[in-house]
């Protein structure tokens, strides 16, 4: 296979922070307890191979919290597994993670220590502010977060399918109050589920140039990839549509044949063709697996943006989601704020 270079894009279109500091390869590797489900040696060759194709951006959070207190270590091995890849710090990226769980009684402060001590390093290049599932105070949660950074344990941040008020209220007071803004949004966002990203509420701050798009959950646990029966945890079923989801993966298989792609390629090219979208996450445990993966860079090359977006225009399913982020039935009224 010819040596292929992964492109990047900004994580912070506003210029929150440094220039050139939150550049980022448009693949993000998830960590959903991803490295507990390989061997060392396939997670060392993954970690090689991302890092020679300039894709070294990792997802890394202790999911070991909340609802998901399993005893899991996924971001222990991930950090065992650069350490004996031989990679210098300087060699790869660390997206990680900030739970809104058991906030403030756990302090920010406190859970980046754990966080970054599980994995073996002294800093993250940035964090997702996520699990927002219950009220908080928004100007705590962004003075806190600028806190961190401050103190150097991270350069900047996004928020993870927050409500599209509390998300525009962050951005407000850290304007007001000279502070650090989130600079970008991690959203569930591929072929069937895009209404948050693309709607009314988000979709005009990515218009704006206020946040970025990072797309997760983009195969839907891996439905969307064939794996309809999933047989692990896999990420909430915002609108209760998930039946609806498996059904449509016959339409995603005909149509990666029809344009010789496989269906990998292209729920991540579907995202690319996204201009808001600055990076796309997803999980593999196979070097095969990122290899496929590359493939959607060709793939949106040879078709283009916007023939891509008409092909696969019936796959959207989740057209009477909430739009606004709110995690409730479809039909909840979104804030009147939002639709003046």
């Amino acid at each position: 296979m010819a040596q292929i270079t992964v492109p990047t894009r900004s994580l912070d279109p506003a210029g929150a922070v440094a220039p050139g500091s939150a550049e980022a390869p448009v693949f993000a590797l998830g960590s959903w307890n991803t490295w507990d489900r390989m061997s060392r040696d396939e997670a060392i060759a993954l970690v090689h191979r991302a890092a020679e194709t300039g894709s070294a951006f990792f997802d890394v959070g202790n999911y070991n919290m909340g609802p998901h207190a399993e005893g899991a270590r996924t971001d222990i091995l991930f950090g065992e597994t650069v350490r004996e890849a031989g990679l210098a710090r300087e060699d790869y990226l660390v997206c990680g993670k900030l739970w809104l769980w058991d906030y403030p009684n756990t302090s920010f402060a406190d859970w980046m220590r754990q966080s970054l001590d599980r994995i073996g390093i002294e800093a993250a290049d940035c964090i997702v502010v996520g699990d927002h599932m219950a009220p908080v105070d928004i100007r705590q949660v962004v003075t806190d977060v600028h806190a961190e950074i401050e103190a150097g344990r991270f350069r900047y941040w996004g928020i993870n399918n927050w409500p599209y008020d509390e998300a525009l209220l962050a951005l407000d007071v850290a304007t007001e109050e000279g502070l650090t803004p989130p600079s970008f949004a991690q959203l569930k966002y591929g072929l069937a589920r895009r209404s948050m990203a693309e709607g009314p509420f988000y979709g005009g701050l990515f218009t704006e140039g206020r946040l970025a798009l990072q797309a997760s959950d983009i195969f839907e646990g891996g439905i969307l990839v064939g794996k309809t029966d999933p047989q692990r945890k896999i990420g909430a079923d915002v609108g209760g549509i998930r039946e609806q989801i498996v059904a449509t993966w016959p339409a995603v298989r005909d149509l990666a044949q029809s344009l010789d792609a496989t269906p990998a390629q292209l729920g991540i090219a579907f995202c690319l063709a996204n201009p808001a979208t600055a990076n796309v996450l997803f999980g593999v445990s196979r070097v095969a697996q990122f290899d496929d993966a590359l493939g959607a860079l060709d793939l949106l090359a040879r078709v283009g943006a916007p023939r891509l977006r008409a092909l696969t225009a019936d796959l959207w399913i989740d057209r009477k989601v909430n739009p606004d982020g709110t995690w409730f039935p479809p039909g909840f009224p979104p804030p009147a704020a939002a639709t003046a």
